[in-house]
């Protein structure tokens, strides 16, 4: 994985605006992994996208993540941060490419869901319909009692074992986190979701960045890429030599 220049980040910005969160998650890995083709970072499961966006948002903006979540309770707005290291899983081995469930006399093999499927699904705002579509997508194989069985004809306790059997082999996917309240002492599980994340991040970025460049280019006559070229350090310098 290589780092992003500043310029280079900017530009994913103003492609990525207005995109899919599917679509600003390849723009991203598909600029910092230049070696790898864009049909393959599309097929990579869910996790493996995941755990690769938050190495590079280490890389971007540090270690530490800082989250502002609203309590569902009494609305309390609560500061949470913790590290990349916490929430992303580091595996040793290489990842399977299928995978299988059986029980009650089925046997079932399917993939991981990736990118590809999330943009196939992003459409249906009913859950249960989404989540059949994912699965059927991510379906291989499935038999009963040694019998080819279509997808629509699996019964629906059967689809949930496999949908928890596809949670557990990738969960990179589901991060979630556990939560207090230290107003009202309400718990709850939230999803951290990297892309979302990243991308608000970037979006703060980019509109701090423009302003910065607006104003050393107004008072030096330097040209945007000579000024996204400096180190943040430097940019600071000459913006407080401004403002002296």
């Amino acid at each position: 994985m290589w780092p992003l220049t500043a310029a280079q980040l900017l530009h994913i910005w103003e492609q990525g605006s207005g995109q899919s969160t599917v679509q600003q998650a390849l723009l991203l890995l598909s600029a910092a992994c230049p070696d790898k083709p864009p049909d393959a970072l599309a097929a990579l499961p869910v996790g493996q996208r995941d755990a690769r966006l938050l190495t590079l948002r280490e890389g971007i903006f540090g270690p530490q993540l800082v989250c502002l979540i609203t309590c569902a309770a009494c609305s309390e707005r609560l500061e949470l941060s913790c590290n990349v290291a916490d929430i992303l899983i580091v595996t040793q081995a290489e990842p399977a490419e299928t995978f299988s469930w059986s029980g009650n006399d089925y046997q079932i093999e399917f993939r991981l869901p990736n990118s590809l499927d999330l943009a196939a699904i992003s459409h249906h705002e009913n859950k249960e319909q989404a989540r059949r579509q994912l699965f059927e997508r991510c379906l291989l194989t499935a038999t009963h009692n040694s019998q080819k069985t279509a997808a629509n004809q699996l019964p629906a306790d059967i689809i949930e074992a496999v949908a928890d059997r596809m949670a557990e082999s990738d969960p990179q996917a589901d991060v979630q986190m556990a939560l207090t309240c230290a107003a009202c002492g309400h718990q709850w599980q939230a999803i951290f979701d990297i892309v979302s994340f990243l991308w608000a991040e970037i979006n703060a970025w980019a509109y701090r960045i423009l302003e910065e460049v607006h104003y050393l280019a107004s008072a030096y006559s330097w040209r945007e890429a000579d000024i996204l070229a400096m180190s943040p350090w430097r940019r600071q310098y000459y913006l407080e030599a401004i403002s002296k």
